[in-house]
Order: C-alpha cells, then structure tokens, then sequence
C-alpha cells in the first residue's frame, strides 16, 4: 500500500518546510483582492506563513509576503493573522 506523501510549504519568514496544513495561506486572486485561506483551496497566488507570532514579525519585518504574492501587504491583514495566531 502506497503511503500518502504530505505536501510540504515554505514559511515566507523563516524559510522552514512544514506540511501545508500547519500553516496560513494569505491568497492574491487575478484581481489583486487579498484573503486568507484557511482551507487551501481558493484560487489564486498563495504565500505560506507559520503559525507564530516570531515569523508574522519577521514577515512583516522583511516584506516576505509582499514579495512573494507581488503587492503590497495592508496592516488589515498583518492584523487578521495576528488575531488568528492568538486565538488558536
């Protein structure tokens, strides 16, 4: 029986791999509307963040998800993942 291979994603901050599910997708659709993805499903550019306070500074800090979805990330959304990393 074959085993299920887990799909691994890059942290924009701290450059770890770690299995999709453990981190927060922030998607860019075609008309530039950023969200946040909790099901990895939506369409569009996804950059991956760890669930901590230390790499949403350093993203934040080092303009990671700015670079990687190409835009410029609002304080609205530095603020949503924020209040989902202190609710879970």
């Amino acid at each position: 029986m074959k085993k299920k291979r887990i799909p691994l994603r890059k942290c924009v901050a701290c450059n770890g791999n770690k299995p999709k599910g453990q981190l927060i997708r922030v998607v860019k659709n075609k008309e530039g509307y950023l969200n946040i993805d909790l099901t990895g499903k939506m369409n569009g550019r996804g950059a991956y963040i760890c669930f901590n306070k230390e790499c949403l500074e350093k993203a934040k800090k080092n303009k990671g998800l700015n670079r990687a979805l190409k835009i410029e990330i609002p304080d609205e959304i530095y603020d949503k993942l924020n209040d989902m990393i202190d609710s879970n």
